[in-house]
């Protein structure tokens, strides 16, 4: 498995979770060699104006304290919040890998909406169409999606990046709760975290890895 080079990494937990879900990851992480952090904001309860300037200041402090651009990996809602973080400060930011983010279509493509509606107090069909039609669009750095056909919660198109040369997508076999420490899913982040800062390639399919991964897709 690739070993990292030590640079930051900032993980972002799905809708209704915390750092505490997401912490094994970070522990998976610390073990490749890498400065993992969580985001710090408590229970992901939905998008809000004081969430936007939460992130922006917690990135800031990562990036701060280390000096490097720091990558960013979603799981599920977090996710999304990565790319818009990346759209936002992208001199802060190295990669983003998502992990069944539903960036690519109407938020009720996952089988939780109407509980997002419930906690966040926000109707999905209120939505801002100019904040909805910009989170489809590809962040303007290295990005990796990680999506699963068996997600179980999110619909895998809703996941997949649209053809872009710094973004691709990778299909795995796990449910969507599985994502976060599927072995599968593991290895990719480790090989895409490990990619050089400045001679980012894409995913490659060799040897066993033809088994394991599906062949890359993407929206148009």
């Amino acid at each position: 498995m690739s070993r990292g080079d030590g640079h930051p990494v900032m993980v972002l937990p799905g809708f209704g979770t915390a750092d505490w879900y997401m912490l094994p990851l970070r522990i998976f992480l610390k073990r490749l060699g890498y400065q993992a952090h969580g985001w710090h904001l408590g229970l992901n309860l939905g998008y809000t104006k004081k969430l936007d300037h939460q992130l922006r200041k917690r990135l800031t402090e990562v990036y701060d304290s280390h000096g490097q651009k720091v990558s960013l990996v979603g799981w599920s809602l977090g996710g999304v919040y990565a790319r818009e973080m990346a759209r936002w400060r992208p001199n802060m930011v190295r990669f983003v890998i998502t992990l069944g983010s539903p960036f690519a279509a109407s938020p009720k493509g996952t089988n939780v909406w109407r509980l997002y509606e419930y906690v966040s107090g926000q109707k999905i069909d209120e939505m801002d169409s100019k904040l909805l039609s910009r989170i489809q669009t590809p962040p303007p750095v290295p990005s990796t999606a990680i999506y699963s056909r068996t997600d179980g919660v999110t619909a895998f198109k809703c996941c997949i990046e649209k053809d872009a040369p710094h973004c691709e997508n990778i299909e795995v076999p796990s449910s969507h709760c599985g994502l976060t420490h599927n072995p599968i899913v593991l290895w990719a982040l480790a090989d895409r975290l490990a990619q050089p800062e400045d001679n980012w390639q894409r995913f490659k399919r060799k040897g066993l890895r033809r088994l394991l991964y599906g062949e890359p897709q993407t929206e148009h």
